[in-house]
Order: structure tokens, then C-alpha cells, then sequence
């Protein structure tokens, strides 16, 4: 007879076995691994004709711009798009993988891709990594029974709302879409609020900058990347001139030495002779 073989349910509060694992390792010259520093700012917002989806333009390395215009705004499918903040190559790595998987889905049923089966997708691939793969993102798309957009967690968890933000200036922009968020907006309209929202995150975190994408999808699959809709940091002009006249700083004292050498060989090269 098989025996059941039961799991003891762990314990709870924090747990401290390894601190002395830790403080080995760290007097023997490893350092402890530290927190990574993200910023970037993306929406989605659902309007009377389907999903816009806005995301600003800056990839940081630690405290260092290092793209000033990446693309966070990743095909899924021909009505599917999604933002993606966190971890630059997990977001463009996971979106590519599962754009590639709903590919071979489409050609095995033969029917465009729904919005609930990219999500799904989405969430098992990363809830079966428990949050190692940085990927927060914004899933937004049209389909026979309408639009939808998802939040998707780096850990697995969703959530389907007419109004989403995430990144690190997502307070800013959330700000924005709950002063002046109304159900079934006009394009043009939504548009602007989500272009507005974007520049919320860019002027109030240092992470987010440079300039604002969107992208549209509509109730009859036509979609429109706008890249750049807005540049909303463009670099100032310089206003003072920086050149002092020679004589401006004194010179207090002026030595001159020397330099005794011989001259061992001398070459003198002729001029070639073109005529």
C-alpha cells in the first residue's frame, strides 16, 4: 500500500537559518547581493473604442541613463500589445517568448488570439519562476468579446481593470488617471490623458524620462504605434558662455627647466617627386 507522504507547513514569521550561512560567506570577502534599482513609467487605459496602451522612453543602469529611447511597448499578437517594467532583457525576452508561443497557437487553431490566453500565459510562465524574472507588465488587446487589459506581476498575480499603472512612476500617473479618468472616453481625449499621465511619471521619478509612446489598438484590430507621440524632456540650450578671457586666473609663480639631450640619428625624408 502507497504510502502519504505529508508536507509540515512551515512556520510562521521570518525565518533565520541562513544568517550565519550569510555572515561566513561575508567575512570570506563575498558581498551580499543588493536590491536593483528600476524606473520606468507605463499605463494602459481601456476607451469606448478599445486599449491604449503609453510608456516612457528611459532604460537606467543604476544611477546611469543608458538609453534615452528604448522601445517598453512589445508586439504579443496582431490585436495584442504590452508594456513592460522591471528588468530590460526579462520584459523583452518574456514577451518575445510567449508572442512566439500564441504564433504556433494561431496556426494550430486557427482562430486569432484572445486576450485571457496571453495573460494566462503570461502569469503560469512567471509565477513558475516566483518573481526571479523582472517583468512587470501591462497587457492590452481586442477580441471578439471586446477590450481588455491586465496588470501581470513579476510573481504571477493579475488583475483586469479599466485603468492601470506600474513602474516606479506609476503613484504619479495613477494620480493623474484618478482625477480625470471618465468610462468611455472619446479617442483623442483618452489619448491626451494617457500622454499626461506619462509626463506625471517622467517629471516626478528620476527613473522614467525622455519621451512619451503610445500605442492604440481598436474594436476592428487596426492598431497604431505612435513612436515618439510626444517628447516631453527635450534637451535645453545652454543659456551662460563658459569662455574666460586669457589673463583671468593669476599665475603665481613660473619655473622652467631644461632638458638636456643628445641627438643620437637624423632622418630627412625627401618629397616625392609626382611630375
Amino acid at each position: 500500500m502507497a504510502t502519504v507522504k505529508c508536507l509540515t507547513p512551515p512556520d510562521g514569521g521570518f525565518s533565520f537559518e541562513n544568517y550565519t550561512r550569510n555572515a561566513f560567506l561575508e567575512k570570506k570577502g563575498h558581498a551580499l547581493p543588493r536590491a536593483v534599482k528600476t524606473g520606468t513609467t507605463i499605463v494602459g487605459l481601456v476607451y469606448e473604442d478599445g486599449v491604449i496602451l503609453g510608456a516612457d522612453t528611459r532604460a537606467t543602469e543604476g544611477m546611469i541613463v543608458a538609453d534615452k529611447n528604448c522601445s517598453k511597448i512589445h508586439y504579443i499578437a496582431p490585436n495584442i500589445y504590452c508594456c513592460g517594467a522591471g528588468t530590460a532583457a526579462d520584459t523583452e525576452m518574456t514577451t518575445n517568448m510567449i508572442a512566439s508561443n500564441l504564433s504556433l497557437h494561431r496556426l494550430d487553431t486557427e482562430r486569432p488570439t484572445r486576450v485571457v490566453t496571453a495573460n494566462r500565459m503570461l502569469k503560469q510562465y512567471l509565477f513558475q519562476y516566483q518573481g526571479h524574472v523582472s517583468a512587470a507588465l501591462v497587457l492590452g488587446g481586442v477580441d471578439h468579446s471586446g477590450p481588455h487589459l491586465y496588470s501581470i506581476h513579476p510573481h504571477g498575480s493579475t488583475d483586469k481593470l479599466p485603468y492601470v499603472t506600474m513602474g516606479s512612476g506609476s503613484l504619479a500617473a495613477m494620480a493623474t488617471f484618478e482625477a480625470r479618468y471618465r468610462p468611455n472616453m472619446k479617442k483623442e481625449e483618452a489619448m491626451l490623458l494617457v500622454r499626461d499621465a506619462i509626463a506625471a511619471g517622467i517629471f516626478n521619478d528620476l527613473g522614467s524620462g525622455s519621451n512619451v509612446d503610445l500605442c492604440v489598438i481598436k474594436k476592428d484590430n487596426k492598431v497604431e504605434y505612435l513612436r515618439p507621440y510626444d517628447v516631453a524632456n527635450e534637451k535645453g540650450v545652454r543659456q551662460g558662455k563658459y569662455q574666460f578671457k586669457p589673463g583671468t586666473t593669476a599665475v603665481l609663480s613660473k619655473t622652467v627647466k631644461p632638458v638636456k639631450f643628445d641627438v643620437v640619428s637624423e632622418t630627412v625624408q625627401e618629397q616625392m617627386d609626382t611630375t
